[in-house]
């Protein structure tokens, strides 16, 4: 990574704008290109400003990585236990931001309510990352409700056993 050290904190609601502009840049050239203008639309909504904003105060819990003062990554889980965003700059992809910010965001959960099950819904481009993750699909790509195409995707990790006297 250039020698940058990668910096993981949890996003406060003034980093609202800087995350949706990542996102809207990721979305852009890897998922919309893939979905219906309507369902695009939709979602690009989704990741507004005042959304993402409301989001955090709320209590969602949205992870940024960063390198150096660049936003690189955010990721976002709902009830600690399904992933609604993950999404690493173009130029940082391929750099093992991603599995590090995974990382930290999966660990944060266990620690926070003891996940051993996680869920997604991955956007055709985001499956192979998902699958080296650790993730199985459960189910065919299917348009979701909010009408993105998306494949459902779990991850259960194994019970962690006790160290024996």
């Amino acid at each position: 990574m250039s020698g940058q050290v990668l910096r993981i904190r949890l996003a406060r609601p003034e980093d609202a704008p800087a995350v949706a502009i990542l996102i809207r840049r990721v979305v852009r050239q890897w998922v919309l290109p893939d979905q219906s203008r309507k369902a695009g639309k939709a979602f690009i909504s989704r990741v507004a400003t005042t959304f993402l904003r409301e989001k955090i105060v709320q209590g969602q819990r949205l992870h940024l990585a960063y390198l150096g003062d660049v936003l690189v990554g955010v990721s976002g889980m709902r009830d600690d236990c399904h992933l609604v965003h993950f999404f690493v700059g173009t130029r940082y992809q391929g750099r093992g931001i991603a599995r590090r910010l995974w990382e930290r965001t999966m660990r944060d959960a266990i620690r926070r309510a003891g996940t051993r099950r996680f869920t997604l819904n991955a956007t055709r481009c985001a499956v192979p990352v998902y699958l080296r993750f650790g993730f199985r699909a459960t189910g065919p790509e299917q348009v979701a409700h909010h009408g993105l195409r998306v494949t459902p995707m779990k991850m259960i990790l194994p019970v962690a056993r006790g160290k024996r006297a």
